[in-house]
């Protein structure tokens, strides 16, 4: 039994990110709702039920029908309180969206912001609403239509429009400090660029520069709450986690020292070389035959 839902969640995973899209109704998804890679997609729920969500810093307690946004850079986790809860999800990729027009603004919105608010209080009479859209999300993806794909970008959006006209909710339990929170959320964004599965997938997120872009933050203001909060700069955190996961690599893979290189996001491997040298007084290759010689 556990091989089988092994199974399913790999296949569920699999063809979320080839298609990088998948909308279901959560009363009938079983546990694909809790697993899927965030390091990737974006999410959707309108939900009916009792819950604490804890989404960056902040956790909301809920109840009743809400519309929730979840950005794959901000870490978020979901309690469910009730014994019967019903709504529906839709997980899309910023790759998939980023097929039409008018996406970036939209993905920058208070929907998805750090500062911003994820969770919005629903009417009966906007479930309704919403219900449908998600219904005919479902029923396009099963679809044969050629064209279904810029159908269900435009229920997408239509989503967000309907969201962007309602106020945000406000009843949230606790609130860190900006440098602080900012700081949260950078850790977590850091942590999720790893660890690397493929030289052909390097992190999407390598400068201090990329970070803030993710975060909708200046690089300046970032930088600030870094130094603030750890007393060291965003550079030296990046600089630390790519350490550790080159390591991994050198002792964990049979990849070569450019493989390496590349799966880091280096452009070359000399650029790989003088880093880690700077960092560790050695090089790769070194160190992958000492770790070698003590494994013997």
């Amino acid at each position: 039994m556990l091989q089988k839902t092994e199974r399913t969640l790999s296949d569920f995973n699999s063809q979320l990110k080839l298609k990088g899209f998948n909308a279901f109704q959560i009363e009938s998804d079983g546990a694909e709702t809790r697993v899927y890679s965030r390091k990737d997609f974006y999410k959707i729920c309108l939900t009916t039920g009792k819950s604490i969500i804890n989404y960056s810093d902040k956790s909301y307690a809920q109840e009743g029908t809400i519309l929730f946004f979840g950005n794959p850079h901000i870490p978020y986790s979901w309690e469910t309180l009730s014994t019967e809860y019903l709504g529906y999800t839709c997980l899309f990729s910023e790759d998939f969206l980023h097929r039409g027009e008018r996406t970036e603004s939209l993905l920058q919105s208070p929907l998805f912001r750090l500062d911003g608010t994820p969770i919005l209080q629903i009417s009966e009479q906007q479930r309704v609403h919403l219900n449908d859209i998600f219904e005919k999300m479902i029923a396009e993806q099963n679809s044969d239509y050629a064209f279904k794909d810029d159908l269900i970008r435009n229920y997408i959006h239509l989503i967000f429009h309907e969201a962007l006209k309602m106020k945000p909710s406000e009843n949230f339990i606790h609130h860190k400090s900006g440098a602080s929170r900012l700081t949260t959320v950078f850790m977590e964004l850091l942590e999720r660029q790893f660890p690397i599965e493929t030289p052909s997938a390097p992190p999407q997120l390598r400068t201090p520069q990329d970070y803030a872009s993710s975060l909708s933050v200046h690089v300046n203001s970032l930088n600030r709450a870094i130094k603030e909060t750890t007393g060291k700069p965003t550079s030296a955190h990046i600089a630390e986690r790519t350490l550790a996961e080159a390591k991994a690599l050198l002792q964990h893979t049979d990849w070569n020292i450019s493989e390496i290189a590349f799966a880091l996001g280096f452009e070359y491997p000399t650029y790989f070389n003088n880093f880690f040298k700077k960092h560790t007084g050695t090089n790769p290759k070194t160190l992958r035959a000492g770790i070698g010689r003590l494994q013997e």
